[in-house]
């Protein structure tokens, strides 16, 4: 079987099982080489994702939506890049912040992977955390808001 075929077989089982992430190690005669793989179907995430009504500052508070679509009121936190984002600093760690947590500015309230590297979010407002608008693990767009600080 090519390498190619092997990929392929591989990739249409880690589908069927639901797996995204893989280890691979493979020994030769001059050392062991090791590799950790991610995989996020970012297509079907970005596909599904809502189109978000957010007041980015809201300056009268008291204001209800028009449409009756419940806009969020606050300040909404956007993602600077497109990546994957993830809410605690690595799998079954507490969370960075949570619904109703008082945060400053500068505190980290996620981390977006981008091309392999994590970059911390830092809030830019002191504030109390009223929604987070991501769940861990989700693909985000650029300008996407992550959450809502009031």
């Amino acid at each position: 079987m090519s390498f190619r075929a092997t990929v392929e077989s591989m990739s249409k089982i880690m589908d069927e099982m639901g797996i995204t992430e893989l280890d691979l190690e493979r020994q030769f005669l001059f050392g062991v080489y090791r590799k950790h793989i991610h995989l996020s179907k970012q297509q079907a995430a970005v596909a599904a994702m809502p189109n978000f009504p957010v007041a980015t500052e809201s300056k009268n508070t008291n204001s209800e939506p028009a449409d009756g679509e419940g806009a969020v009121n606050g300040y909404a936190l956007k993602s600077p890049m497109v990546g994957v984002a993830y809410l605690a600093p690595e799998p079954g760690a507490k969370p960075f912040t949570s619904v109703g947590a008082q945060i400053k500015a500068g505190d980290t309230v996620a981390l977006i992977e981008a091309m392999k590297t994590f970059n911390p979010i830092k809030s830019d407002k002191d504030g109390v955390v009223k929604e987070i608008l991501v769940s861990d693990g989700q693909a985000v767009e650029f300008d996407q808001p992550i959450i809502v600080i009031e």
